[in-house]
């Protein structure tokens, strides 16, 4: 009996599925269950990213204030940029799938927000400024979770097409599946 990727993750005795409770977990399988180059090094920066999410996490369990948790944002907010140009740089070969371009907006969102937390953080000389918002431990980690699963996504999408004809390689499997695309396309659009 063969080994799949759910033989590597713990299963969770209520639903008897595979379970990753923690960004923790997540970064160890995302190191143990890749093998091309580039899934090595996606997932290793999304590892990365898993760390230090779950450094602000920790950070909002014991103290919810922003300026306390400017140095771990600021860090996270710098693994995030590496990581977005990791991804930015990667093959044709993942750009042409949809998850790819879903990844690079959920890595955008989360920068942007990062961005947004941390100028809420900075001290307010002007009068009349709005009250810095506050973080909440359940959006950062229902944000940090939508961003990692997109990315996990993006993986899994990529692999299961790279790995789908054995004797071609990744890309052009990917082109051939953008060129079916677009021929059923075609053929709805003429009816």
């Amino acid at each position: 009996m063969s080994e799949g990727p759910s033989a590597r993750l713990p299963i969770d005795p209520t639903t008897l599925l595979p379970s990753i409770q923690s960004f923790g977990e997540l970064s160890h399988f995302l190191r143990s269950a890749m093998a091309d180059e580039e899934s090595l090094q996606l997932a290793d920066g999304m590892g990365g990213l898993a760390v230090g999410i779950e450094a602000v996490l920790s950070g909002l369990k014991r103290e919810p204030d922003l300026q306390a948790l400017a140095v771990p944002l600021m860090d996270l907010m710098t693994i995030l940029r590496e990581h977005r140009a990791l991804v930015i740089g990667l093959s044709p070969a993942w750009r042409g799938l949809y998850e790819y371009a879903a990844y690079l907006a959920a890595l955008n969102n989360f920068r942007v927000l990062i961005g947004q937390w941390l100028l809420s953080a900075s001290p307010q000389d002007k009068p009349g400024t709005p009250q810095p918002q506050t973080i909440h431990f359940e959006d950062f980690e229902l944000v940090g979770w939508r961003t990692l699963g997109e990315g996990m996504l993006l993986i899994d999408m990529y692999e299961q097409l790279s790995g789908r004809e054995g004797g071609e390689s990744g890309s052009a499997a990917l082109d051939e599946a953008r060129v079916e695309r677009a021929r059923t396309w075609w053929e709805r659009l003429r009816g």
